[in-house]
């Protein structure tokens, strides 16, 4: 895998400008089939941003102030799920479905697995239309999803306790991604192939005039492009605070892992799946213990507000307790285990949990990327096609995305 440096190039002409002194101003070198582009932030949305308009032929920069997944990104971490339940929202299972090729051609190419094909297990306790509809979805894509009733669940997964369930739903080629070696392994394979990285910190742009023409480092280099692209997760509402101050809620989000007996293998992948109780919507989901790392549990409900650069990161005694005892509920035999690990992430959430992919309304060559509200990741490949496609205009804005449906008020329907 490349080693990724802290400033592997910019754009053609400057690399070696730039080793002997930063320049005041940076051309965005020549021009590709899609122009030059600046996608500023290199977490999931980002790196494959940059990695789709690059296979069209672009030049593209993919700045980050801190590196890609790094610990405070909503990209960090260990593991996200991916999965293909949605209940009516089929623009979402098909993205995920779609984007899971994208997922394993990547785990393919990487030193350690990206994807682990654990098989997904949503569980609820009575059939409700999200069921039917995630069903009817399915059978229209063509995904293998099985329906399992109460006593199915029970023979199949004998380390949950599924007192009170009705139904589940399981879908055996979903899992999970590991996601911050995904998301450097990206850019780590981006880069020798044409790809542009650099680690800097793009202040917030002025908003004036019809066009962006370049963007500004903290040590005040300008860098000029054509178009340019802000996927920056929890920091979108400091880059565009009068635009989506408001309309992007960061919250604080802990996730913990247990160890589980020695020898015990049944909390292993091959035994238990990731997994999500939908608990009257109160949702809590986690994972099989991943390459030792431990049982990973995690309560969906959206935390406090955070400030991704100042926020306190961590992990409290009120959310350690609430997941045990969720635990004593569902996986008794691992309510009283070791904590061996726990963290402090974040949602960036939009007001309804539809992805954010529009344009900024005044500045016509600026693209937005943001909400993945919690549920983002999976879809990063899909994204990034989708991103790339509207900056080469063969596409239009998918009106869910449109920034005109983010409203100033959490009130998630997607889930």
């Amino acid at each position: 895998m490349p080693r990724l440096t802290r400033r592997s190039a910019l754009f053609a002409g400057a690399a070696a400008a730039s080793a002997l002194a930063a320049p005041a101003i940076v051309r965005a070198g020549s021009l590709g089939s899609n122009g030059r582009t600046i996608v500023v932030g290199a977490g999931v949305f980002g790196a494959w941003t940059a990695e789709h308009l690059m296979r069209g032929g672009g030049k593209v920069l993919l700045p980050d102030a801190w590196g890609p997944a790094h610990a405070r990104a909503s990209s960090g971490g260990e593991s996200r799920m991916t999965r293909g339940s949605y209940g009516p929202d089929e623009i979402y299972a098909r993205m995920a479905w779609e984007s899971l090729e994208e997922w394993k051609l990547l785990s393919a190419k990487a030193g350690l697995p990206i994807f682990h094909e654990t098989g997904v297990l949503f569980f609820f306790p009575k059939v409700e239309p999200y069921v039917e509809q995630s069903l009817e979805v399915h059978r229209r894509l063509g995904l293998p999803t099985e329906r399992l009733a109460h006593s199915d669940l029970r023979s199949r997964f004998p380390m949950i306790d599924f007192t009170g369930i009705e139904v589940g739903l399981y879908e055996p080629r979903f899992g999970a991604l590991m996601a911050r070696r995904a998301v450097q392994t990206l850019v780590a394979d981006y880069i020798p192939r044409g790809g542009l990285y650099e680690q800097a910190m793009i202040v917030p742009p002025l908003e004036n005039g019809e066009r962006l023409g370049h963007v500004v480092t903290r040590e005040g280099r300008r860098i000029e492009a054509d178009q340019f692209v802000f996927a920056c997760g929890p920091w979108l509402p400091k880059i565009f605070p009068s635009l989506l101050g408001r309309r992007i809620f960061p919250t604080r989000q802990e996730v913990f892992f247990f160890a589980p007996e020695s020898g015990d293998d049944s909390f292993r992948p091959g035994h238990l799946p990731g997994w999500a109780d939908f608990n009257d919507g109160d949702i809590y989901y986690g994972f099989p213990d991943l390459e030792g790392r431990g049982f990973k549990i995690a309560h969906d409900a959206h935390g406090a507000a955070i400030d991704p650069d100042t926020g306190d990161r961590t992990p409290s005694s009120q959310a350690l307790a609430d997941v045990r005892m969720f635990m004593a509920r569902r996986f008794p035999a691992l309510a009283a285990r070791p904590l061996s690990e726990a963290r402090v992430c974040q949602y960036e959430n939009s007001s309804n949990g539809d992805l954010l992919i529009d344009f900024h309304p005044t500045l016509k060559n600026v693209l937005l990327l943001g909400g993945g509200s919690g549920h983002g990741f999976k879809h990063g490949p899909a994204v990034g096609r989708h991103a790339a496609a509207l900056l080469r205009s063969a596409r239009q804005v998918e009106p869910r995305f449109s920034l005109a449906t983010k409203g100033e008020r959490q009130a998630r329907d997607v889930h």
